[in-house]
């Protein structure tokens, strides 16, 4: 393993997805989880692909604007939404799709698409699932 920069690091207690907690060792992240309605949940938490989600599009957000200020390229507005949906494998298991939608304001289209692959290329979260789990990108310009 290269040197790590930072290592989080969360405990799941209880049930994990169905009704347990997850906190951080920090404890500045403490939520009870479960499953979500359309899973056969009774929803009313939060659950690991929200969680997951949100950290990627934080992630993916702040890559972009990290390349943009390397390029030099000032953006009006911005914002990144993610959507991480559960799949049925075919062997039986479950696996993970994903969608990122980046909202770009004061660039050209094509300056936005460039920025975005470039993002795509540097956030950890899209590196660590590239190649595991399929990926849609669609970026609008305002």
């Amino acid at each position: 393993m290269t040197d790590t920069i930072y290592r989080g690091i969360a405990t799941s207690t209880g049930d994990g997805r169905a009704g347990g907690r997850a906190r951080t060792n920090d404890g500045l992240l403490d939520v009870t989880l479960a499953i979500p309605k359309e899973m056969g949940g009774p929803g009313g938490a939060t659950n690991p692909e929200q969680l997951f989600a949100a950290g990627w599009a934080s992630c993916f957000h702040s890559a972009l604007k990290a390349v943009a200020a390397q390029q030099q390229i000032q953006i009006s507005d911005s914002a990144v939404v993610v959507e991480v949906g559960v799949e049925k494998t075919p062997e039986g298991g479950f696996g993970l799709n994903a969608a990122l939608h980046v909202e770009l304001a004061g660039i050209a289209q094509d300056v936005a698409d460039k920025l975005v692959e470039a993002a795509h290329a540097m956030c950890p979260y899209s590196n660590a699932t590239r190649g595991n789990v399929p990926v849609e990108l669609t970026v609008t310009v305002a």
